[in-house]
Parts: structure tokens; C-alpha cells; sequence
């Protein structure tokens, strides 16, 4: 069991953004920008590549009422998710990394 899954269940306390009946969105205990915000589906998955077309649907509206949530919506936000080791992925459940707040370095485009 992944520590988000440990999250979900409250075994493992969080600073809660948002919560609905799929997903949950937390502060990162490590931020790497002014708002760090993990959001997460609460159905166990691996990474990117074990979710539907459908439930990334639903997860794309819950992430963009995260952001609005933070007002960082308009001022703009990175969305960011590691997939396997190469990637440096650390906890194996998708979670996206909501990272704003302040003028981000480095150009990934």
C-alpha cells in the first residue's frame, strides 16, 4: 500500500485542498514552489498509464477546480506527472503535481 493510499484512508494526515468522491488534492509536505498541490485519484493506480480516458476526464475538471481553489488559475500553473523509475517517479500512484503561485523557472516546452 502507497503512502497516498494511506492518505486516502486517513491513516496518514494531509493539508486538504479539495476532496470529491474520486479524487484528492493535498499540499506536498516538500513543495517546490510557492503552492505545491498533489492531486490524486483515490482508485489505486500505478501511473498515467493505468487510467481510462474516462475517469482522466473526470480528474482533468477535478484539477481544474483544485486551481481555481488555489488562485492560480488565471496567473498560471505547471501540471506535472513522473511515470516509472527514469522519471524520477517516487510513490507508485498517479498523482499530478500542481506547481504555481510565482514565476516558475526552466522551459520545458
Amino acid at each position: 500500500m502507497s503512502v497516498f493510499s494511506k492518505i486516502i484512508k486517513g491513516e496518514i494526515p494531509c493539508k486538504k485542498v479539495y476532496e470529491d468522491e474520486e479524487f484528492l488534492a493535498f499540499y506536498d509536505i516538500a513543495p517546490k514552489a510557492k503552492v505545491h498541490i498533489l492531486a490524486i485519484p483515490k482508485k489505486e493506480l500505478k501511473d498515467f498509464n493505468a487510467i481510462d480516458s474516462a475517469l482522466m476526464g473526470k480528474m482533468s475538471a477535478f484539477i481544474l477546480k483544485v486551481v481555481e481553489i488555489a488562485g492560480i488559475k488565471e496567473s498560471g500553473y505547471r501540471l506535472v506527472t513522473n511515470i516509472g523509475a527514469n522519471s524520477g517517479q517516487e510513490v507508485p500512484h498517479l498523482h499530478f503535481h500542481i506547481l504555481g503561485g510565482e514565476r516558475l523557472g526552466g522551459n520545458f516546452a
